[in-house]
């Protein structure tokens, strides 16, 4: 079987996206292609995300904002939506998720860790469903 491509869209690929594509990177290891885009992407990293990951040992001080492609969503077996609503093009065959998290942008650190800490729930659940333990 060949690894699962996961992809994480957001509006801006700032925040939520960036937080969950760095967890399943940390958990997931190279088991999991992951991919991360949005639907209008933001010039940098949300510095407050970055910060609120580093406090779990997981950098993504380096990730840039990038722009949801249509081949993106083709090449994924999942597609997970935070908030970019009708944006995200529809293929039959594809697993799709809508996660209703708080957007980070804009907010403090208190803030930002709860979000943070669901989505790292929310990626530990989908580690265990794409990678069960043989």
């Amino acid at each position: 079987m060949s690894k699962p491509t996961v992809l994480f869209v957001c509006i801006h690929n700032a925040g939520r996206s960036q937080m969950a594509a760095g967890y399943l990177r940390h958990l997931a290891g190279d088991r999991v292609e992951v991919l991360s885009a949005g639907s209008t992407p933001a010039a940098s990293v949300n510095p407050v995300a970055v910060q609120a990951m580093a406090e779990e040992g997981i950098d993504i001080a380096a990730e840039q904002p990038k722009i949801l492609t249509t081949e993106a969503v083709q090449t994924s077996d999942v597609v997970i939506t935070m908030g970019c609503g009708d944006t995200c093009p529809f293929y039959p065959g594809k697993r799709y998720e809508d996660w209703v998290l708080d957007d980070p942008a804009g907010q403090g650190i208190e803030a930002v860790r709860p979000i943070r800490d669901e989505i790292r729930r929310r990626i530990e659940t989908l580690v265990a469903e794409l990678l069960p333990v043989g």
